[in-house]
């Protein structure tokens, strides 16, 4: 395997000045639509990610029975198996290959969806994080909203409080096997190229594991390292954010929504220095949405104003064109088309 010319994204220190943290952002979702946040445990301890990831690797290790008991529903909450979404579905000859828990809102501390008893007892500490990404996830959507001048500059984080209505947040938790423990081949993905369905994407991955590649604007692929030149001594990865399609849609396309997908590695491809895919990957995404009834209207901007679309920004993204009104409606068209045989045997 080649050694990889890998995506070039900027690392933000979002700690330091805002407004210059405000200004990195958006040049940097404008640019790339993919944002390395440095994780220094101000927002997220290291120990809430580790433990998170622990509860991951129990819950996926669990007796299938106790996962099927909690089978992925229609409000987008549960488990779901090997190969059963299909986030590709013009170019996939199967579905993905990858298992993956859905963890919808939380009220009192307790999950409002069934969870397996193997990680029952650590409900609360699975609030807990997913609690800690909301906090963080109000505070980055406030930086853009300061970067790109919106009037007011909360205006992106007020769409997403709780207290304004439901929404279709989701943290989710993700096991990929090795090529070597599945029946793929080496073409054969293990998440097939999408854009995000929501506003943006938090997304926590462990050092080593090859596999997240993004769509550049030359329309190549390019390896996403888990620890990016100058952090590879911090105290975990840092974390990746990606601008997803409904923050694209309010920016009339200023903030890219980049396509993206999970891949084996392997001979006659490009792996990142010190990665690969020969153990399970294991990683966690919290998938920001604002209030499901939220319109997906040009935002308050001068700046979005006076920016007409990029005239490549739905290069390679087939959802960059506005077809819908309000956030719930894209999501549930995104997920209809991922799930598409689940929701036929529904009708």
């Amino acid at each position: 395997m080649a050694t990889a010319t890998v995506a070039n994204i900027p690392v933000i220190d979002i700690s330091g000045n805002q407004q210059q943290a405000a200004k990195e952002l958006v040049d940097a979702a404008i640019e790339h639509g993919f944002i390395f946040i440095k994780n220094t445990g101000q927002d997220i301890p290291v120990e809430a990610v580790d433990g998170a990831f622990d509860l991951s690797r129990k819950l996926f290790s669990a007796p299938v029975e106790e996962k099927q008991s909690c089978v992925y529903q229609k409000n987008n909450r549960g488990w779901s198996s090997m190969k059963y979404e299909t986030l590709d579905p013009k170019n996939q000859r199967v579905g993905d290959f990858k298992e993956a828990f859905n963890f919808g809102e939380f009220v009192d501390g307790q999950a409002q969806q069934p969870i397996p008893p193997t990680i029952a007892p650590y409900e609360a500490q699975i609030c807990a994080f997913r609690d800690l990404c909301y906090e963080m996830s109000l505070r980055i959507n406030t930086l853009l909203g300061i970067g790109l001048e919106v009037d007011p500059p909360d205006f992106f984080s007020a769409a997403h409080l709780r207290e304004k209505g439901a929404s279709g947040t989701i943290l989710r938790l993700l096991y990929y096997p090795p090529l070597a423990n599945t029946d793929a081949d080496r073409e054969d993905v293990r998440a097939g190229a999408h854009s995000d369905y929501g506003s943006m994407t938090m997304l926590f991955r462990l050092k080593g594991q090859a596999g997240l590649e993004i769509q550049t604007r030359e329309n190549t692929w390019a390896p996403v390292p888990v620890c990016p030149p100058g952090t590879e001594n911090d105290p975990a990865p840092p974390i990746l954010v990606n601008i997803g399609d409904l923050l694209s849609y309010w920016t009339n396309g200023l903030l890219r929504s980049t396509v993206h997908r999970v891949v084996f590695p392997g001979p006659g491809k490009e792996v990142v220095e010190g990665e690969t895919d020969t153990d399970p990957r294991y990683s966690m995404a919290y998938f920001c949405h604002p209030v499901g009834t939220m319109p997906l209207t040009p935002v308050p901007s001068e700046r979005v104003r006076k920016v007409n679309a990029p005239a490549d920004a739905s290069a390679g993204n087939p959802h960059a064109e506005r077809k819908v009104l309000t956030a719930d409606e894209h999501l549930n068209m995104r997920l209809r088309a991922s799930y598409l045989q689940f929701y036929k045997d529904k009708e």
